[in-house]
């Protein structure tokens, strides 16, 4: 097959890039900068770049501003902006495909629904947040730049091909620069302890469960509209990490209160959101197509990913 990355040159498009090309598939990545076989496109306009998605067969597209920033003004409408209009123009080139690809996997993210504690959020009966009651205002933002990415994707014509919004967790993987990285990094320097009150839940999902369920993706013709991605055990934040300190051997883990991590967000120029919302979030349609995890329990895809992490090399300094 042909598979097209849109936005593939981030650490979740190398994980499928390595994916797809150890399959035999034929693996194109558009991207801002070119490079090691990338060809050009700038997420909001069409161009040459088009002409690759005419022909394909599959297209992903993960283009997005990294959530990892300062909720400023600035950045949520550059985050708006690089979600709703790469998702527009990738709909655009398909609707002017004399062969358009089968399927069109659009990512998306698990943050679209509620902060809860009390029951989990699958595709079905999955609370959409942004009126919970004790969420920050700011949260709201989020959801609402989830909402309108989904809705530039249900918008666009393109009646020839099937359309999944990717409703993802955290991607585990060992690559450097991941979000493991990050944890790990914490987890190193014994500060991986529990964050505020620690009963926040983690939705996440191991990199091969996510490569595998789109594989399936891929396959099945009759699954369309909303999927989420992760594993069907989400856990409390406090037992997510204890279960990476033991994969680690790390003794201790120092706890963080809401204000410190308020202040320590403030210092990283990122948001506290990332770690205190409650993402109970399950793969009721990947359960329900009959998807089997390999790694469903997070202490046992710690211990791989931990593993893993330790063998790859370090990155160069530059």
């Amino acid at each position: 097959m042909k598979i097209v990355l849109a936005g593939g040159s981030g650490q979740l498009g190398r994980v499928l890039r390595r994916a797809f090309v150890g399959e035999g598939h034929r693996v194109v990545v558009l991207a801002r900068s070119t490079g090691d076989g990338t060809v050009a496109w700038d997420g909001r306009t069409l161009g040459d770049w088009a002409r690759e998605i005419d022909g394909s067969d599959v297209v992903v597209n993960l283009a997005g501003r990294s959530v990892n920033c300062r909720y400023s003004e600035i950045h949520l409408r550059e985050m708006l902006e690089s979600r709703v209009d790469s998702t527009r123009v990738v709909g655009q080139a398909i609707a002017r495909s004399e062969s358009p690809p089968r399927v069109w996997l659009q990512m998306s993210t698990a943050t679209i629904y509620a902060h809860r504690f009390d029951g989990p959020n699958d595709e079905a009966t999955g609370i959409i947040g942004g009126s919970e009651p004790d969420a920050p205002a700011l949260w709201r933002r989020s959801i609402e730049i989830a909402q309108a990415w989904e809705g530039a994707l249900a918008e666009a014509d393109t009646p020839r091909t099937r359309r999944v919004a990717l409703r993802s967790a955290m991607v585990m993987s060992p690559d450097r620069g991941g979000i493991l990285d990050v944890l790990l990094g914490l987890v190193r320097r014994g500060l991986g302890g529990t964050a505020g009150s620690g009963e926040q839940f983690v939705s996440w999902i191991h990199h091969r469960d996510y490569v595998n369920a789109l594989a399936l993706l891929i396959r099945r013709d009759d699954i369309a509209g909303a999927v989420n991605l992760a594993s069907p055990k989400p856990l409390p934040y406090r037992d997510f990490m204890k279960a990476l300190r033991d994969a680690w051997g790390a003794r201790i883990g120092l706890p963080a209160t809401e204000w410190m991590l308020a202040i320590g967000a403030f210092a990283m120029r990122t948001e506290t959101e990332l770690v205190l919302k409650s993402r109970r979030v399950v793969p009721g349609r990947l359960l329900g197509a009959g998807f089997a995890f390999e790694y469903p329990d997070w202490p046992h895809a710690a211990r791989d990913l931990v593993e893993a992490w330790r063998a790859v090399l370090p990155l160069p300094r530059h």
